[in-house]
């Protein structure tokens, strides 16, 4: 008898969907299609190929659907970066990307022509229009492109839908939770996330940015005084609270889905998952905060 959908199924979705999802960030490949397309330079590449779908956005609008990134960081790139690739080049760029890290990265990538890629697809794509777009405007941006015609490519930008789908809902968990961009990195940190030297550097915040974030988790009692790499309970508590509802507002896409269907999918992703997450690309300590 199949298990009930529950806060644990979202989780375990993202989970197995993330390192396929995650590769493009991590793989040479992709960045060498990102500079084909005339995007010079990592963070233009990333900012370019990931913000794509929301058109030719200013700093503002692309600090705001990412959330976790310093504004002043964000403008190094936006909006010059569309004078060197329009956003469907940057998605074409993005796809090419994954197209060949996927390639390369897999021991047999014929199995990217197979039956059970296909099928995964199918079932991937089917929970990413099926799930609601009100209040998800980074998701409803991604919802509106045209869908590529490999299946392999397919399943990864219905993966990508499925990630952002849950990126906004985690966004929304944060502002309920009165925890800004900078703040939610501290408090990552301070919880045993990854390291506060490669979240600051990963995100651009500043050194007196970061202290803000630090003194006024301290003041809300989240932190530990004297020690701002150290939560409090009830600084763990409040992520905890965060994490958990992240989770069951991302239930939408497996509820549509339903049990069996969510379950095949997670059997067929689970080999892709793992021949990526083995391949050595992806960093085992990385700003995602996953452990591959």
């Amino acid at each position: 008898m199949s298990s009930p959908l529950d806060a644990t199924t979202a989780r375990r979705m993202w989970a197995v969907g993330e390192p396929v999802h995650a590769l493009g960030y991590f793989a040479p490949e992709s960045r060498s299609a990102w500079e084909d397309a005339g995007l010079r330079g990592f963070w233009r590449g990333y900012f370019a190929t990931r913000a794509a779908p929301l058109g030719p956005a200013g700093a503002p609008v692309v600090t705001a659907a990412f959330y976790n990134f310093a504004p002043s960081f964000v403008a190094r790139s936006v909006p010059e970066i569309w004078t060197m690739a329009a956003p469907a080049d940057a998605w074409t760029a993005r796809l090419d990307g994954m197209d060949a890290a996927l390639r390369a990265t897999l021991d047999d990538p014929s199995v990217l022509e197979g039956a059970e890629v296909a099928e995964a697809a199918d079932l991937a794509r089917r929970a990413a229009e099926a799930s609601p777009a009100a209040g998800r405007t980074f998701f409803a941006a991604h919802l509106d492109l045209d869908w590529p015609a490999a299946p392999h490519l397919v399943l990864w930008q219905a993966l990508t839908l499925l990630r952002e789908f849950r990126g906004d809902g985690h966004n929304a968990a944060l502002l309920a939770a009165n925890v800004d961009g900078c703040q939610c990195h501290v408090l990552a940190a301070a919880c045993a996330g990854p390291p506060r030297e490669m979240l600051q550097a990963a995100r651009g915040w500043s050194d007196d940015e970061w202290d803000a974030a630090e003194a006024g988790l301290t003041e809300r009692g989240l932190l530990v005084p004297g020690q701002a790499d150290e939560a409090t309970e009830a600084g763990r508590a409040l992520r905890d609270s965060i994490e958990l509802c992240t989770d069951q507002t991302d239930l939408a896409p497996w509820r549509a889905l339903g049990v069996d269907a969510t379950e095949r999918l997670h059997g067929l992703l689970r080999p892709l998952a793992k021949a990526v997450a083995e391949s050595g690309t992806l960093p085992a300590v990385n700003p995602i905060g996953i452990r591959w």
